[in-house]
């Protein structure tokens, strides 16, 4: 039966398409009196008005954006649209959402103060999250946390931090813990009973989130934290503008008690959802009774009470139809509900009958869906264009400024030439010898300055292609092209002609690559990787697969990024001529290549692992050996010529750490172009 994910999402699922749900709500109505103008406070009484009186909401808010546009306040304008905003987000009106999200983006580059910038970020930030771009959604709201933070907003930060925990979930465990505590810790601050309420159940979505691989202990932990949460929520239930989370809260505890030890505490169970249900009818809250229903209905289909089970099924039907909009979701899903319990009964006939009822909702409900999906699509690739637009607007006001300096400079510079051809002119017959010998000697300076230059630039020039020859060098390591050479003369008279025609296949594609990347000042990153792919095949193929090797580009990383060629495959080769190929033959060797990108700092971090016999062991193979490497020394030296621009620019080769296994790991900064 697939009543529960279809119905209420369970555990992390649950809290997540929920706070999705209501993610507009974490703008907190509480705001510093000392740094919130009357305007702005207008406009956060007006918003805690969103689910008891709609109309006097948007009326309030429009009459502050109205007073903003009379005091021409910059900053006022941004509050103002920002709560307009999310005001249009719960009334699910996404063209307009869209529109003052949008613009309160735009005006906030027009001011450096911390709280509009904070809101406007907040408003954005809400907006990707309802049209499913995560990763921007992100990105704004932690924007929008660290200028709330700098600000000592509690409040703000403690809801900002509980969604952010959200939209984490359950891609990184981590930072869905980090922001869950952080959210208990400002709520505390802040002592309001919703911001708790909101950061509680954050924190207990962690928490339930853990009881998948967690032990009867943590079950009882977790039930512990939301009673006290629930306990919270009736205590403080008139303060708390959000009625949702309250059933959430009740939801939640409900659900905790049915993944409990068996039996199940009945009483309580229902007990729950009952208070659920209350919360939801009372407040028109769908997705609350939808769950308190759903949850009721399969306890008492799994119990085999199938009576009780389509009465509440067919009174959730009811409830809804007698609603003056369709909920055609909650409808074909209810009516899915029964059908599995027709067919339990074997009452084919009713199965029947639900059924024409489930397709004729279901069919509305893709209908909706594929609706909004295209709707969603419009607004984001509206939003790009805007922001392309201010990104623009942006750069243009810049070029005006700069222009406008440059012509202060252009007048400066005018106005000194002015004062100094009337002084030469006034000075001229006196000082014109000694002018003259001055200007000789400036010429005579100026000519061995031409000569020093031109001198340095061929020297610059010889060094480089120096550089560049010791470079190609290095690529083509002689040994491994006589060993190459060696394996395809060895598999030729073999008879081995498939193995030799792609070995020497490889081996004229990798010269090739060498030749052509060793002529450019910069390459892509998916070149180099296809480089290393085919220099580590022809390797495994001279070391007869002694080991393997993973290459993985972290989800940052963009494959197009230029780089300088050529400046990973020296620490490959030591990696199989030092650690790889002096380990025993028992262990199969293994070469990691992991990349990161630094975008701030326009570096590339290339992190290269393998699991040989180590520095130390491959020190001491070598100690009588005083060879240096040629190709790490110029990979060096390449670097060093890079740290004038890009600081970071260097490499790093350390022992690997025991507990992750014996090996040596290179960390390689490389610039990015």
């Amino acid at each position: 039966m697939h009543f529960i994910p279809i119905l209420f999402p369970l555990k992390k699922n649950n809290l997540k398409r929920i706070s999705f749900l209501l993610l507009f709500m974490f703008l907190g109505i509480s705001v510093h009196a000392q740094k919130a103008s009357a305007t702005e406070n207008l406009a956060a009484y007006g918003y805690s008005k969103r689910f008891s009186d709609t109309a006097s909401c948007k009326k309030m808010q429009q009459l502050a954006l109205d007073q903003a546009k009379k005091k021409n306040s910059t900053e006022d304008k941004i509050i103002c649209y920002s709560y307009l905003a999310l005001t249009q987000r719960r009334l699910l009106h996404l063209k307009e959402f869209s529109h003052y999200a949008d613009s309160a983006y735009y005006l906030s580059g027009k001011t450096n103060k911390i709280r509009p910038k904070a809101y406007a970020f907040l408003a954005m930030g809400t907006l990707k999250s309802y049209i499913d771009e995560k990763p921007e959604a992100i990105k704004y709201l932690l924007a929008s946390y660290k200028l709330f933070a700098k600000a000592a907003a509690h409040d703000q930060c403690s809801k900002i931090a509980s969604d952010i925990s959200y939209l984490f979930s359950p891609a990184s465990p981590t930072k869905v813990e980090k922001y869950a505590r952080e959210a208990l810790f400002h709520a505390a601050k802040a002592g309001d009973p919703e911001s708790i309420l909101h950061a509680r159940l954050a924190f207990g979505s962690y928490l339930t989130d853990k009881l998948e691989t967690a032990n009867t202990t943590e079950w009882y932990e977790a039930v512990t934290f939301f009673k006290q949460t629930v306990g919270h929520a009736e205590k403080h239930a008139s303060s708390i503008v959000s009625k949702s989370n309250i059933g959430i809260a009740y939801i939640n505890l409900a659900d905790l008690y049915s993944k409990g030890p068996k039996p199940i505490d009945e009483k309580s169970f229902l007990k729950n959802l009952e208070k659920a249900t209350a919360i939801a009818k009372q407040y028109n809250i769908r997705i609350i009774y939808r769950s308190a229903i759903g949850l009721q209905g399969f306890y008492f289909t799994e119990k085999g009470d199938y009576a009780k089970a389509e009465l509440l099924f067919t009174e959730g039907i009811k409830y809804q139809k007698s609603l003056p909009y369709t909920d055609n979701y909650l409808l074909a899903t209810f009516y899915d509900c029964l059908k599995d319990v027709a067919a339990k009964r074997k009452d084919f006939e009713a199965y029947y009958n639900y059924d024409a009822e489930y397709v004729k909702y279901n069919q509305l409900k893709y209908d909706e869906s594929t609706q909004k999906v295209l709707q969603n699509a419009d607004v984001r690739y509206e939003s790009s264009k805007k922001l392309e637009r201010i990104k623009q607007l942006e750069l243009e006001n810049e070029l005006v400024q700069k222009n406008k300096l440059l012509g202060y400079g252009i007048a400066g510079v005018l106005l000194i030439g002015l004062v100094f051809m009337f002084r030469s002119y006034y000075y001229r017959q006196r000082y014109y010898q000694n002018r003259e010998d001055f200007l000789k000697q400036e010429q005579a300076n100026t000519e061995l300055k031409v000569q020093l230059m031109e001198k340095e630039t061929i020297e610059n020039l010889a060094a480089t292609l120096s550089l560049e020859r010791r470079l190609l060098r290095s690529q083509m390591d002689p040994h491994f092209i006589f060993n190459a050479l060696g394996n395809i003369q060895s598999m030729i008279l073999q008879k081995d002609t498939l193995p030799a025609v792609s070995y020497l296949n490889k081996f004229a594609k990798l010269t090739r690559q060498v030749l052509e990347q060793s002529r450019k000042e910069t390459i892509s990153l998916g070149e180099e990787i296809n480089t290393l792919k085919n220099y580590i095949e022809l390797q495994q193929l001279r070391l007869n697969n002694d080991f393997e090797y993973v290459i993985e580009c972290d989800e940052t990383v963009e494959t197009d990024v230029l780089i300088p060629p050529l400046l990973i495959q020296p620490f490959i080769e030591n990696a199989v001529e030092h650690g790889l190929k002096p380990q025993i033959k028992e262990i199969k060797g293994l070469i990691e290549i992991y990349f990161t990108q630094h975008i701030d700092e326009r570096n590339l971090i290339c992190t290269i692992k393998d699991n040989g016999i180590g520095l130390a062991a491959s020190a001491k193979l070598n100690r009588n050996d005083n060879h240096e490497s040629l190709s790490t020394k110029i990979t060096d030296e390449r670097l060093s010529k890079m740290q004038k621009e890009n600081p970071y620019a260097g490499f790093e080769v350390l022992e690997r750490n025991p507990d992750d296994g014996q090996g040596c790991v290179v960390i390689l900064n490389i610039p990015t172009l």
